[in-house]
């Protein structure tokens, strides 16, 4: 028996606002699109793997969500880190760095964390 994580769920309050910032933070665009009256899920990849990130839009939950104390996150591993770093700090959105780690973590629109990490190569 094996399994392969396919992908990730995130609700967003905006889902415009949403699929903007992880095409221009991360350069995932949507991949497919489920629409019915109460919500809209769209996925979104990149051609560097198969994993899709899932945002769901909830037509009646308008409020933040609650992350609780947002201790998850989802990392993306990046082979221009400074780069990276560099257009990250020009969107305003890095929200926690660790240099003696060598990563850094961004925020989306929802409060979600990205980690951002070097490539091993």
């Amino acid at each position: 028996m094996t399994f392969r994580m396919v992908h990730e769920n995130y609700n967003v309050r905006d889902l415009e606002a949403s699929l903007a910032f992880y095409e221009q933070a991360l350069g995932l665009k949507e991949s497919r699109r489920i629409t019915e009256d109460a919500f809209t899920i769209v996925y979104v990849k990149n051609e560097n793997s198969p994993f899709e990130l899932e945002l769901t839009w909830l037509k009646d939950h308008p409020q933040p969500y609650d992350l609780g104390e947002c201790e998850f996150h989802l990392a993306f591993q990046v082979d221009d880190f400074e780069g990276a770093h560099a257009k990250h700090e020009q969107m305003g959105c890095i929200c926690f760095e660790n240099p003696e780690m060598g990563i850094y973590f961004i925020e989306d629109p929802d409060g979600y964390w990205l980690e951002i990490i070097p490539s091993k190569d």
